[in-house]
């Protein structure tokens, strides 16, 4: 339990005070010394109090990716050309995506369109279509009626209509 904790025991009555820290181990020892020299470090740099209060916390150390990590002075050709190729396939790869995306959106657009035009023959197709011949019955209709009304081209129709009038006669 002594080596576990790090403290020596304190020396009996007969023994003297300065065998006490010979029996510690050396891990213990190499840990208080290591504290020792952090702290005469931090007193040899006045430090001004911390701005969160906490006055017992030693400053933080460096992180690991703050560390200047310098790249070898020469790599190899090999390692040229494998990294050369990989970043030829990622761009390959980016390329393909997008392209893969605009062909989508193409095909998406264009989809919408046909929805949009077959929309459109169908209600025309649905619609109820009444020619007028007399412009004065569009004179007497009320706002609510002329709002309904819309224009179309009719000659077809009326191409259409004589030709079913005449069949109907004979």
């Amino acid at each position: 339990m002594d080596g576990e904790c790090g403290a020596a025991p304190a020396p009996g009555p007969g023994e003297p005070a300065a065998a006490a820290p010979a029996r510690a181990p050396a891990r213990a020892r190499r840990r208080r010394k290591a504290a020792k020299e952090r702290k005469e470090a931090a007193a040899a740099i006045p430090r001004g109090r911390p701005k969160s209060g906490r006055v017992w916390k030693d400053p933080g150390k460096k992180r690991f990716s703050h560390m200047i990590q310098d790249k070898a002075l020469r790599s190899s050709w090999a390692r040229k050309l494998k990294e050369r190729q990989e970043r030829r396939l990622v761009q390959d790869l980016a390329r393909q995506l997008q392209e893969g995306k605009q062909r989508e959106k193409e095909e998406k657009k264009r989809r919408r369109e046909e929805n949009m035009k077959r929309r459109l023959e169908n209600e025309r197709r649905a619609e109820i279509v009444q020619v007028i011949r007399n412009p004065l019955k569009l004179k007497r209709a009320k706002k609510k009626q002329l709002r309904r009304v819309e224009k179309r081209d009719t000659l077809a129709l009326l191409q259409k209509a004589p030709v079913a009038r005449k069949a109907a006669k004979e």
